[in-house]
């Protein structure tokens, strides 16, 4: 088995490329969407024909105002029904189930489907984000390429991740954290062969947006002062704090679609069932309906007021809970944010009112709290603060987003197994990773781990004397497995127990009339990795460990059990708590006992 001399080929760098162009695309279909939201809402609200990104809380509809989101959810609702099912909801969880179960495959009219009815569900005043069906657009568009093209399934959700992550980048501007949250909720890795192509998919849409819409940041803060460190401390108490709202949100967003669950109507009207509570909302706080993305800007600017905040952020909570409950098509990071900022904005006030010598920004207490939000709700913690930091451009604010945010995460992995992306697929019985790891077995090498007194065969012997010897009942007669060595001490082969024993064979026959295959080997430096995917390949339980040299000999066999009894050491490494060091011996300077 050879070892391989770098950690990519060149197939990575053809991916890179084909990444590169997915990116393009999905850049050009981010800003189509937004287009298309803008299209939707002014013909809604206004009666216009214009594709301005306008916000619909300016309406002049009155009452009539309700029947706008019933309307568009209908519409989801039919196109959900016949279209396809998969449209419904903020997308993500979705193209995570195709990633674990179903090789990355997404169907390829999710790629039109999902974007149209976004834009219908969001312009007509829907209170989500047109980032979730971006990112799940893009993700779409990545996997249509990988099934026209003849990939593997890991080359096929690296191009999908590397269309989400793109998708993204082209909306806020924010590739790092694209980069990251593609990792953290769809590729379920950290290796250059996926890490590279996503990386460079959300440079090149990044650079499509600043092309198209300039590089201002998409919530601009205005300069803050540097927080001291009572200030830090209620950030990260404010951080935990969101924890407890992310892991509540979570439950009543859940607790909400089971309410639906148990209605007596088909599943293609409850979208406009949620279109009522949106548009009856929506009547008496305006600033609930669309994408809220100015809303967002106000509370990290702190243009709105106590009673503001506190609208808001129930309002939205509402409007939007029930909304996504039901099955619409839209995303969640929008309202999650405005959620979280007006909340944390809220608690800012507070304590800067109450306890000023802590030296509290309401502003950066609002940016704390909206990822802190998305921080507890996904558990995608380093997307968060990066996130919030691109988005805004605050440098003042990236230590206090750290603290909040893992105050956060800390809380929300106490309370709660799964998460806002994950519980509807968990509940159809997937599981989703949740920690990324190195492999344990690619840090061993196979010549420590194999076993070193090896019980051979010589290809001259008699099967007959051979199954005697089986039969005697010495330890070394109980193996599975047994290399056969020529008469000049070469490898010929492996033989199993039941090579031996099988009755068609003759008792007359030599031992080497019975190898069928070259032996399997491995060098000694070879992972346990390495090792174990040789034997999965090649179907076998057992391969023999050769010696680096230029004439290289046996010096061990590696079996499954050998596999299995590496980990020992990864479970004692987790589970055996000791002390290796006492103050006592230390003060009189006497060594401690390994």
């Amino acid at each position: 088995m050879p070892r391989r001399s770098t950690l990519v080929d060149r197939r990575v760098v053809a991916i890179s490329l084909i990444a590169g162009l997915i990116a393009i695309a999905a850049a050009l279909i981010a800003r189509a969407l937004t287009a298309l939201i803008g299209l939707v809402t002014n013909l809604a609200f206004y009666g216009r024909w214009s594709s301005d990104f306008v916000s619909p809380a300016g309406h002049q509809l009155g009452a009539w105002v309700i029947a706008v989101p019933v309307i568009g959810g209908l519409i989801v609702g039919l196109m959900a029904r016949w279209g396809s099912r998969a449209i419904r909801g903020h997308g993500i969880p979705e193209a995570m189930e195709q990633v674990l179960l179903n090789e990355s495959r997404i169907a390829p009219r999710i790629m039109f489907l999902k974007p149209v009815s976004s834009a219908v569900a969001i312009g007509t005043g829907g209170p989500f984000g047109a980032e979730g069906p971006i990112i799940a657009t893009g993700g779409a568009l990545g996997s249509l390429i990988g099934q026209l093209l003849r990939v593997t399934a890991v080359e096929r959700k690296t191009l999908l991740a590397a269309g989400a992550a793109a998708g993204m980048a082209a909306v806020f501007g924010s590739p790092l954290s694209a980069i990251i949250l593609a990792v953290e909720l769809l590729l379920f890795e950290l290796k250059p062969r996926s890490l590279i192509p996503v990386a460079l998919a959300a440079v090149v849409a990044t650079g499509v947006r600043h092309a198209l819409v300039g590089v201002a940041p998409v919530f601009p803060m205005p300069v803050v002062g540097e927080p001291g460190g009572a200030a830090l401390a209620g950030y990260v108490l404010l951080g935990a704090l969101i924890g407890l709202v992310s892991v509540a949100t979570t439950r009543i967003v859940y607790g909400i679609e089971d309410l639906f669950e148990k209605l007596p109507v088909h599943w293609m009207w409850w979208p406009a069932l949620g279109g009522v509570a949106v548009g009856v909302i929506g009547w008496f706080a305006p600033l609930t309906l669309g994408v809220g993305y100015t809303n967002i800007e106000d509370i990290v600017a702190g243009r709105l007021g106590m009673m503001a905040l506190g609208t808001l952020c129930v309002m939205k909570f509402l409007s939007w809970s029930i909304a996504l409950g039901s099955g619409t098509s839209g995303g969640t990071l929008a309202p999650l944010f405005t959620v979280g900022g007006a909340l944390g904005a809220i608690v800012g006030l507070v304590l800067a009112h109450w306890m000023p010598q802590w030296g509290i920004d309401p502003r950066l207490a609002g940016l704390v709290g909206m990822a802190a939000i998305f921080a507890g709700a996904s558990r995608a913690l380093l997307a968060s603060i990066v996130f919030a930091f691109e988005t805004t451009r605050q440098p003042v604010g990236l230590l206090p987003l750290i603290g909040g945010c893992t105050a956060a995460y800390l809380v929300s992995a106490l309370l709660m197994r799964n998460t806002i992306m994950t519980e509807k697929i968990a509940r159809r019985g997937v599981r989703v990773p949740s920690e990324y790891a190195a492999d344990f077995l690619e840090q061993i090498p196979a010549g420590q781990a194999c076993t070193r007194e090896v019980v051979t065969l010589a290809a001259d012997h008699r099967i007959g004397a051979v199954r005697e010897w089986l039969a005697s009942g010495t330890p070394e007669a109980h193996h599975q497995g047994y290399p056969v060595i020529g008469p000049h001490g070469q490898l010929i082969g492996v033989l199993t127990r039941r090579d031996l024993l099988d009755a068609r064979h003759d008792a007359m026959q030599t031992v080497a009339s019975l190898i069928r295959r070259a032996p399997l080997v491995v060098g000694e430096q070879h992972s346990l990795r390495e090792a174990a995917d040789h034997m999965v390949a090649e179907n076998v339980g057992r391969v023999l460990v050769v010696s680096e040299e230029t004439n290289p000999r046996m010096i061990g066999i590696l079996t499954r059990g050998d596999l299995l009894a590496a980990h020992a050491r990864r479970l004692h490494e987790h589970r055996d708590a000791r002390r290796h060091l006492r103050v006592r011996t230390l003060l009189r300077g006497k060594p401690t006992p390994p």
